[in-house]
């Protein structure tokens, strides 16, 4: 795991640790999420991470929270999720192998400009990616690593 050594009583409860169920962390038992073709009215959400860990918790987190949610373990994987469905939100870790999140979000956005992204990382030495989407006309949402789960929930459903 990238993220920095945590408190044990922080770890097991942030999404970068996961290590209880996501039914005692969000206090109610995760749904079953239907298929991106078949997404209804609920808020729809693609997670991107290169770690399959990561991508797995947060998945059924925003699925107990009653959000269609699918994930991707990488921004090629992401890229092709895109073309056959339009996420209302996309949420991608920016330290990625071949494709970082900043140049996901970039091309995310040059397809669908409404669908609004959310970058997240647990690493200090982000900022020269994030510049380079600046310098571009890019400006994107940066929330850090690890995050409580009913934090996250709450982010997306202010949005």
């Amino acid at each position: 795991m990238r993220e920095s050594p945590l408190q044990p009583d922080v770890a097991s409860a942030s999404i970068g640790l996961a290590g209880n169920s996501i039914s005692n962390l969000m206090g109610r038992p995760c749904e079953t999420s239907g298929t991106p073709e078949t997404q209804g009215s609920r808020p729809t959400v693609l997670v991107v991470d290169d770690e399959k860990l990561i991508v797995d918790t947060i998945v059924e987190i925003f699925e107990g929270a009653g959000f269609e949610v699918v994930g991707a373990y990488d921004g090629w994987a992401a890229l092709e999720k895109i073309t056959r469905w339009r996420p209302d939100y996309v949420l991608s870790d920016v330290l990625m192998p071949q494709m970082n999140g900043v140049e996901l979000a970039i091309a995310i956005q040059k397809m669908h400009p409404a669908t609004r992204i959310v970058l997240f990382s647990g690493q200090a030495g982000i900022s020269e990616i994030l510049l380079e989407g600046q310098r571009q006309g890019f400006e994107f949402e940066l929330i850090a690593k690890p995050i409580h789960p009913l934090k996250l929930i709450e982010y997306f459903e202010k949005s």
